[in-house]
């Protein structure tokens, strides 16, 4: 896989749009809205000419007409090019089919939990599932609603959100059980840590052998 000449995945649902039909980009914003894509998409409407002008730039898109609303100037409406219909279905098989190694903040916290004492960090975690909580009660009640209008295949990556917190929340709170019945590996070194501001020396031997091991997430 090569380097994308765009990544943003907002540029990506403009070349979906604009598969369907030539679209102006106030369309676009408007089509993206009520197609609730601001729930699994970043998208920032203020750039989305941006955007546009991007795809349009690296030849993806290209200017198909113009339309007029009323008394309202001309707006220029863009169509899909060869290239872009490749880009989309090249792009989108990638994103559909190959796993990815994604940097969410969540675990970048994890990574660098150890900063604070456990019992903090177990109390801040705790924080954490409450609120989690709230999101998956929030989620069910929203998607109970939209089941009862819309066919599943709509929903899908509502779905797909809604399970991804459920295991988060599994996972979590099987860690703070762990932390909180003081069974969770290393737990006695991480306090010994805090107690002593030294690392004990189990650890300062083990760092060694962990930069040889495969990480995980290879």
């Amino acid at each position: 896989m090569g380097k994308r000449k765009l990544s943003n995945p907002l540029a990506l649902a403009v070349l979906s749009l604009c598969s369907e039909h030539p679209r102006h980009p106030y369309e676009m914003s408007q089509v993206l809205r009520q197609r609730g894509k601001q729930g699994s998409i970043k998208i920032n409407f203020g750039s989305l000419y941006t955007v546009v002008q991007n795809l349009e730039r690296h030849g993806f898109i290209e200017a198909a007409g113009t339309e007029r609303d009323g008394r309202r100037p001309e707006r220029t409406v863009y169509g899909l090019t060869d290239a872009g219909r490749a880009e989309l279905h090249d792009w989108l098989s990638e994103l559909l089919s190959v796993p990815a190694k994604e940097y969410p903040q969540f675990e970048a916290g994890l990574s660098l939990a150890g900063t604070f004492p456990p019992d903090e960090v177990a109390a801040l975690l705790r924080k954490r599932l409450a609120a989690l909580d709230d999101s998956v009660s929030a989620q069910v009640t929203a998607l109970e609603q939209c089941v009862a209008v819309l066919p599943r295949v709509f929903l899908i990556e509502a779905e797909y959100a809604l399970a991804m917190q459920r295991a988060e929340r599994a996972w979590l709170l099987g860690l703070i059980e762990e932390m909180d019945a003081g069974t969770l590996s290393g737990l006695d070194g991480w306090r010994e840590y805090h107690a002593t501001g030294r690392p004990p020396q189990e650890w300062t031997e083990l760092e060694a052998r962990a930069a040889e091991l495969p990480h995980p997430d290879l």
